[in-house]
């Protein structure tokens, strides 16, 4: 088990959590290794829990019917990754998670959660929040699809991943921005140009 954690960190800045509380979930926290490449969501199964990487990088993404994969999210550490509405509904997922990069994830479960909400009572406030500012990303994201150009598409990524630039090829930005590996380079070069 590792002593200190981001994910530790993470619980104690989010939820004020206390070392009496962290002691009770400990037992609770499970630690997971992915290979580069290994799957922690494939679209048809069911999703039983949310991600937080403690160190690596992972992508949540679709594959359309002609085999191309859109690329929704991209998770470098101390960011959390899930399919929500597969956990929630117990419904089989349409999306992929896997590790971008050799990861370590912690692995959070529904009891996980219930007891997280049972020691500490700023849970439950600060999930809601965490919850509608993930929707507001998400809309975000829908917005920049549909309403902005590849140049705004691509800005916008570098204000939200600064550090995932340099960790992914430039196929996976693309993917992400919903443009060709041309396409990108085409605006990278005119970007430089500016």
């Amino acid at each position: 088990m590792i002593k200190e954690s981001n994910f530790k960190n993470y619980l104690f800045q989010q939820f004020e959590l206390q070392e009496e509380h962290w002691q009770k979930l400990q037992a609770l926290v499970k630690y997971q290794r992915f290979q580069k490449g290994e799957f922690l969501l494939t679209a048809g199964s069911i999703c039983q829990h949310s991600f937080f990487v403690e160190k690596g990088l992972l992508r949540f993404y679709s594959i359309s019917v002609n085999g191309k994969e859109h690329i929704l999210q991209f998770a470098p550490e101390n960011w959390m990754v899930s399919d929500r509405s597969s956990v929630f509904f117990g419904e089989p997922s349409s999306f992929y998670i896997d590790a971008v990069k050799d990861t370590t994830v912690v692995m959070l479960d529904e009891r996980f959660l219930k007891t997280l909400a049972e020691v500490n009572v700023k849970f439950a406030t600060n999930n809601e929040l965490l919850l509608q500012n993930h929707i507001r990303h998400l809309h975000q994201r829908l917005h920049s699809l549909l309403g902005e150009n590849a140049e705004e598409r691509y800005l916008n990524f570098l204000k939200l991943y600064p550090e995932v630039m340099q960790r992914v090829p430039q196929w996976m930005i693309a993917s992400y921005l919903g443009i060709t590996p041309e396409s990108l380079s085409r605006v990278r070069k005119k970007m430089s140009k500016n």
